[in-house]
C-alpha cells in the first residue's frame, strides 16, 4: 500500500511484500520481526533507500486498520437491543447490519476486562458435512439402508484399516500429502488418534508428531514428566497436545483455580512479556507448593510456554476428528455412494472432480460419462456389473459447462414421459427456449448424446433438424392442434436427418471437447497410463510435496502439462513461464525460469507427459516447483533408464532386508537408486534390475507393510 501511494511501480511493493516470511498460528509475522529473519529483506532493506523508505513508513501504519471488512461467519448476541452495548453499521455492501466495534473490543474472551462482554459465535459452514448428508441419502435411496451417523460403531477396523493405506482422498482434514503420510505411519486405531493429528498437524507442534507416532507404536517409549500428569495425558501417550492439556497442567501441578487457569492460558496464548513473567512466577511457586522442584518447575514451564500460542481447543480436535471419522467410515464402508456424493459437491470445481474420478478409477468404481436419458442433476449411482459392488457412477448434468438450471430442469421435464428414443424426438419434446443452441453444443460435445449419433454429424445437423421439429412450446392446460411430425415419431426418419458423411473428430479433437466443458477428459487415457512410461524415474508423486516438509528439497515428478501462462521480465524483457501439471494424485505450479523456458519451449504442449526435476518452494501456503530440468518421453527412453525408490523414515533393517531379496529376484537393465525419507540421502545399489507394474507393487506391499 506504502509503495503504491508513493507511485512506486507494483513490482517494488510486490518484492518486499514477497520476502516478508509468512507467520505461524500464535506467531504472527512483523516488519521488525522480518527484518531479524529475512536476510534477503535485510539486505535489500540497507541497499536500497527506495526500499527503506518504504519499509520505515510501512511500519508506521502496521497494525492499524485498513479497510472495513466482515468476519465471514462471526455472529454476535446481545442480551437486550444491540444498539445498547454496539454502534451498529452496514456492511460495504449495503446488504447486512454489522457492527461497528471488532471482534477484539467485543468479545471478554479475545480481550478480558477490556471488551464489551457480548458473546460472537463462529458458525462455519463445512462443504464436507453436505457430504455426509448427500451419501446417507445415496445410501438410502440405493440399499434401503438408514444410517444415524451418532449410531455408527467407532471402532471400525474397515475404517481405520483405510486411513492406514493412506486412502485418504476426500476424508474430511486427513487428505493432504503430509498428514496421510503420517497416517500411514502411525496406523490409527481409535478417534483419539484422528483427534491428536488434526490439532497436531499444524506449523509448530507438527514437530511433535514423529514422537506421538513412535508412543503409540512402541509403548515403552510412553513416559510422563510428573506422575499426577498420567491422568489427563494418558490418551496422548504423556505429550501435550490440546489447550486443555495447559491449563490442566495448571490445575494440577500448579494449584491454579479454574478460573486462573484460564486466565492463564490466555495469558501464554498472547505473550506478552511483563504478564509472563508474572505467570511464570506464579506458576513454578504454585507448582514447587505442590513438591515439584524449581528445576523442574522451570522445565515444565518452558514445555508450555511454546506450545500455548498454538494449542488446540480439545473440544473443536473432537468435534474435527469425528467429522473426519464419519466421512471415513462412508467411504470406507460405502465407496460408491460417498465418491458420487463427493463428486456432486465439488462438481464445479473441474480440478477436484478430475482428482475423485482418478480415485474412482484407482478403487474400480466406474464413472460412466453423461447421457441424456441417464444422468441426473448430480451424480447418481446405476447398476454395472463391471464396477466395484455392481454399482457405477453417472455423470451429473450440473458439472457441464453451459448447462444451467433452467436447461436440466426442461430436460427433467420431458424425460418424465419416457426417454428420448432419437436426437429429433429429444429436440421435439426438450423446451427449445431453456435447451437452447449453446446448450445442445455443450451436450454434443461432451457425448451426452452420443446414443442418436457421431458428435461431429450431430454439431453439423443441429440447424436443419431444430428448423424442422421445433416449435414453440404451448401453456400448461393448452393443448396442440396437431401432433408430433410423422419425423420424430419414426426413428428412421428421425436418424435419417443426421448427416451420415460427416466424419467424426479424432480422439484427441474430442477430448479436448470434453476438457472445454467438463474441465478434463473422461475419454482420455487415466492420467496414470499416460505418464507410466516415466514413473520409474520420478521420485514423488504431485501428492506427497508438501509446502511446509518438502521446502527446499529436489524432486522428480511425471506429469502432463495442463496450462501454460507465458509472461515477459519486467527486468530483462525475456519470456518466462507459469505452467500447472497434473499426475494421476493431484497438480502442482511449476515457475519456469527465462533461460530454461527458452530451451524448452517446445516441451509446453497441453497433455504431453514430461519428466520434471526442480526445487519445491511455497507460495500462498501451497507448494510450487522451482523447474531445473526437464525430459520427453523419448528422451527418457533413449537413456539408460534408471529407478528410484523412495524409503519412507519408519522403514528399518528388516524391511531392506527384504526389499533387497525382492529386486535381486527381478534382475535387468535399470539402475537403483534408494531416496531416504527426510535425510535427503541417496543410495545407489550394485545391482540393475527390470521394472514392472508387479514389482511396484510388492515394494509398495513392503515398504507400507
Amino acid at each position: 500500500d506504502i509503495a503504491r501511494v508513493l507511485g512506486y511501480p507494483y513490482s517494488m511493493g510486490d518484492r518486499i511484500a514477497k520476502l516478508i516470511p509468512l507467520g505461524s498460528q500464535g506467531f504472527p509475522m512483523n516488519i521488525e520481526k522480518a527484518l531479524a529473519v529475512s536476510p534477503d529483506l535485510k539486505r535489500f532493506y540497507d541497499a536500497d533507500n527506495d526500499a527503506k523508505k518504504i519499509i520505515e513508513l510501512a511500519k508506521q501504519v502496521e497494525g492499524n486498520a485498513r479497510h472495513v471488512s466482515v468476519h465471514a461467519a462471526g455472529l454476535v448476541i446481545a442480551p437486550s437491543e444491540i444498539t445498547d452495548f454496539t454502534p451498529v453499521q452496514l456492511d460495504p455492501e449495503g446488504k447486512k447490519i454489522i457492527t461497528q466495534y471488532d471482534m477484539d473490543a467485543l468479545d471478554p474472551n479475545v480481550s478480558p476486562g477490556e471488551a464489551v462482554g457480548l458473546l460472537k459465535f463462529d458458525l462455519l459452514g463445512l462443504r464436507n458435512l453436505s457430504i455426509l448428508g448427500a451419501s446417507i441419502a445415496i445410501v438410502k435411496e440405493a440399499r434401503g439402508v438408514d444410517i444415524v451417523l451418532q449410531e455408527i460403531p467407532t471402532t471400525d477396523t474397515k475404517t481405520f484399516e483405510m486411513l492406514s493405506r493412506g486412502d485418504t482422498m476426500g476424508v474430511f482434514q486427513l487428505s493432504g500429502s503430509g498428514m496421510t503420510r503420517y497416517l500411514k505411519e502411525l496406523k490409527p486405531t481409535r478417534v483419539e488418534d484422528l483427534m491428536a493429528m488434526v490439532a497436531l498437524y499444524r506449523p509448530g507442534p507438527m514437530a511433535q508428531i514423529p514422537e506421538y507416532i513412535e508412543r503409540k507404536n512402541n509403548p515403552k517409549k510412553i513416559s510422563y514428566f510428573d506422575p499426577r500428569m498420567k491422568d489427563y495425558l494418558e490418551k496422548s501417550y504423556g505429550l501435550l497436545v490440546y489447550q486443555d492439556d495447559v491449563f490442566t497442567t495448571a490445575i494440577n501441578i500448579a494449584g491454579y483455580s479454574w478460573e486462573e487457569a484460564d486466565k492463564f492460558r490466555k495469558a501464554v496464548g498472547k505473550k506478552i512479556p511483563a504478564e509472563m513473567e508474572k505467570q511464570k512466577q506464579k506458576f513454578i511457586d504454585g507448582a514447587q507448593s505442590l513438591g515439584m522442584k524449581k528445576e523442574k518447575a522451570e522445565e515444565l514451564f518452558g514445555l508450555i510456554e511454546p506450545f500455548s500460542g498454538y494449542g488446540f481447543n480439545k473440544a473443536h480436535a473432537a468435534s474435527y476428528g469425528i467429522v473426519s471419522y464419519q466421512t471415513a467410515y462412508l467411504k470406507a464402508n460405502y465407496p460408491v455412494e460417498f465418491m458420487a456424493a463427493l463428486l456432486t459437491a465439488e462438481s464445479n470445481d473441474p480440478e477436484k472432480i478430475s482428482a475423485a474420478i482418478s480415485e474412482c478409477r484407482r478403487m474400480g468404481v466406474k464413472v460412466l460419462p453423461p447421457d441424456i436419458n441417464e444422468s441426473d442433476v448430480g451424480f447418481k449411482i446405476v447398476v454395472d456389473k463391471d464396477s466395484k459392488s455392481g454399482r457405477a457412477i453417472r455423470f451429473g448434468l450440473s458439472a457441464i459447462k453451459n448447462v444451467g438450471k433452467a436447461a436440466i430442469e426442461a430436460i427433467l421435464e420431458a424425460r418424465k414421459d419416457g426417454h428420448f428414443n432419437s436426437f429429433a424426438e429429444f429436440l421435439s419434446r426438450a423446451d427449445g427456449r431453456r435447451v437452447n443452441k449453446r446448450v445442445l453444443e455443450s451436450l454434443i460435445k461432451v457425448g451426452a448424446l452420443s446414443s442418436f449419433g457421431g458428435r461431429a454429424a450431430l454439431l453439423y445437423s443441429i440447424d436443419e433438424i431444430r428448423s424442422r421439429v421445433v416449435k414453440p412450446k404451448s401453456s400448461a392446460g393448452q393443448q396442440d392442434l396437431f401432433d408430433e411430425s410423422d419425423i420424430v415419431k419414426s426413428k428412421e426418419s428421425a436418424n435419417a436427418l443426421i448427416r451420415a458423411d460427416v466424419s467424426e473428430f479424432s480422439q484427441d479433437e474430442l477430448q479436448t471437447l470434453e476438457r472445454q466443458l467438463l474441465g478434463f477428459s473422461l475419454s482420455a487415457k487415466p492420467l496414470g497410463e499416460l505418464i507410466s512410461p516415466l514413473s520409474h524415474e520420478a521420485t514423488h508423486k504431485i501428492f506427497e510435496i508438501s509446502p511446509h516438509e518438502s521446502l527446499g528439497e529436489n524432486v522428480r515428478i511425471a506429469c502432463v502439462v495442463t496450462q501454460v501462462r507465458i509472461v515477459v521480465t519486467k527486468t530483462s524483457g525475456a519470456e518466462m513461464a507459469f505452467v500447472r501439471v497434473e499426475d494421476d494424485t493431484g497438480s502442482l505450479e511449476l515457475v519456469v525460469f527465462p533461460r530454461i523456458f527458452n530451451e524448452t519451449r517446445s516441451y509446453w504442449v497441453d497433455f504431453k507427459p514430461l519428466l520434471i526435476s526442480g526445487r519445491v518452494d511455497s507460495r500462498e501456503e501451497s507448494p510450487t516447483l522451482i523447474v531445473e530440468a526437464i525430459k520427453t518421453q523419448e528422451e527418457v527412453g533413449e537413456k539408460k533408464k534408471d529407478v528410484y525408490i523412495r524409503i519412507p523414515k519408519r522403514v528399518g533393517p528388516l524391511e531392506l532386508t527384504k526389499l533387497k531379496g525382492l529386486l535381486l529376484s527381478s534382475p535387468g537393465e535399470m539402475s537403483v537408486t534408494l531416496v531416504f525419507q527426510g535425510k535427503s540421502q541417496k543410495v545407489n545399489l550394485p545391482f540393475r534390475i527390470s521394472w514392472t507394474e508387479e514389482l511396484a507393487r510388492k515394494i509398495a506391499d513392503i515398504l507400507e507393510a
